[in-house]
C-alpha cells in the first residue's frame, strides 16, 4: 500500500507543479500590487475624517441655534462649510483613487478640493476684514451697511472659489498634454501658479490688516490706561494676550500653506511625488486647527455645544456675547 502511494506519488510530473506555483504566485503578486496603498494617502484620508468631524459640529451648532445669526457667525459658517467640504473631498479622493480609477471623476475630485480650500483660505480672509471692520468703525459696525458687506463678502467668496474649481473641469487641465502637468496632476503648472500667486496676495493683505489690527488695539489699551491715569499691568496683560493671539493665528495659517504654494511655483510635475505630499498633508492641518481656533474657542458656541451635547449649559459661568475684534 505504502509502495503503491509512493508510486503515485512520484507519477505527478514536478515541472507541472512548479508551473502552477508559478502562477498562483505571479497572481498573488499582481492582487497585491493593484490593492497597495500609499501612506501617504491614508494620512490624507483620516485628516480628511477629522476635518469632516470637526467642522460638522460647528456647521451644526450654528445652523440650529437662532441666536448665531450674526455676521460674526455667518463668517464662521462660511469658514467651517468650506473645511467640512475639504474634510469631505479628501475623503472621496482616497475613495475613488482606489476604487473608482476614471479621468472624468478625478478631474471633479480636484475641481471640488480646489473650491473647498480657496473658499476655505478666503473666507479667513473675510474674517480679518470683519476683524478689522469691528475695531475701525467699531460705533457704526452693526449697522445694515455692515451687514450687507459681510454678505456679499460671503456671496464673493463662494462665487470666486467654485470658477476656480470648474477650470479643471472645463478644460484647464494636462491631460491632453502631460508636459504642463504640475506638481499636483491634472492641474496644469498655470493653474497652480494662478492659485499659488492668489494665496500669496491673501497672506500679505492678512498681514497688513492684522498689523492695523494690533496698532489698533495697542492705542486702545493706551488710550483706556490713560483715562484711568495710570497703567496697570492688566493692561499690558490683556494687550500682549490680543497680539500673542493674531500672531498665533497668521503663523497658523503661514505655516501651514505657504510651503505647498510655494512648492507649487518651484516644483515640477517630474519630481517625486513624496515631496507633494509632505507639503500638502501640513497645508490640509490649517482646516483642523481653524475651527479650534475661530469656533470652540468662542463662548456662544461653548454655550450652545452644552446644549446640544447635554441638554443643559452651566449657569454657573458667565457667557458674553462675543464680538469680532475679541482676538
Amino acid at each position: 500500500m505504502n509502495e503503491s502511494l509512493n508510486e503515485n506519488q512520484t507519477n505527478i510530473p514536478l515541472p507541472w507543479i512548479q508551473a502552477n506555483d508559478v502562477n498562483i504566485s505571479l497572481e498573488l503578486s499582481a492582487f497585491f500590487s493593484v490593492f497597495t496603498i500609499n501612506p501617504w494617502d491614508i494620512m490624507l484620508c483620516i485628516s480628511g475624517t477629522i476635518i469632516a468631524c470637526e467642522n460638522a459640529i460647528v456647521v451644526a451648532i450654528i445652523f440650529y441655534t437662532p441666536t448665531l445669526r450674526t455676521p460674526m457667525f455667518v463668517l464662521i459658517g462660511s469658514l467651517a462649510t468650506a473645511d467640512l467640504l475639504a474634510g469631505f473631498g479628501l475623503i472621496l479622493n482616497f475613495v475613488f483613487q482606489y476604487v473608482i480609477q476614471s479621468e472624468t471623476i478625478s478631474l471633479i475630485t480636484v475641481g471640488f478640493l480646489v473650491a473647498s480650500f480657496t473658499a476655505s483660505v478666503s473666507s479667513l480672509l473675510a474674517i480679518t476684514v470683519d476683524r478689522y471692520l469691528s475695531l475701525y468703525n467699531a460705533l457704526t459696525y452693526s449697522s445694515e451697511k455692515t451687514i450687507l458687506w459681510i454678505h456679499l463678502m460671503v456671496i464673493l467668496t463662494w462665487g470666486i472659489s467654485i470658477c476656480l474649481g470648474l477650470l479643471p473641469v472645463l478644460g484647464w487641465n494636462c491631460l491632453d498634454d502631460y508636459s504642463t502637468c504640475s506638481i499636483v496632476k491634472p492641474l496644469t503648472k498655470s493653474n497652480v501658479t494662478l492659485l499659488s500667486t492668489s494665496f500669496f496676495f491673501i497672506f500679505i493683505l492678512m498681514l497688513h490688516l492684522y498689523i492695523k489690527i494690533c496698532k489698533i488695539v495697542c492705542r486702545h489699551a493706551h488710550q483706556i490706561a490713560l483715562q484711568q491715569h495710570f497703567l496697570t499691568a492688566s493692561h499690558y496683560v490683556a494687550t500682549k494676550k490680543g497680539v500673542s493671539t493674531l500672531a498665533i493665528i497668521l503663523g497658523t495659517f503661514g505655516a501651514s500653506w505657504l510651503p505647498f504654494a510655494i512648492y507649487c511655483v518651484v516644483g515640477d510635475h517630474d519630481y517625486p511625488s513624496v515631496y507633494t505630499y509632505a507639503t500638502l498633508l501640513p497645508a490640509t492641518y490649517n482646516s483642523m486647527i481653524n475651527p479650534i481656533i475661530y469656533a470652540y474657542r468662542n463662548q456662544e458656541i461653548q454655550r450652545s455645544m452644552w446644549v446640544l451635547f447635554c441638554g443643559c449649559y452651566q449657569s454657573k459661568v458667565s457667557f458674553r456675547s462675543r464680538s469680532p475684534s475679541d482676538v
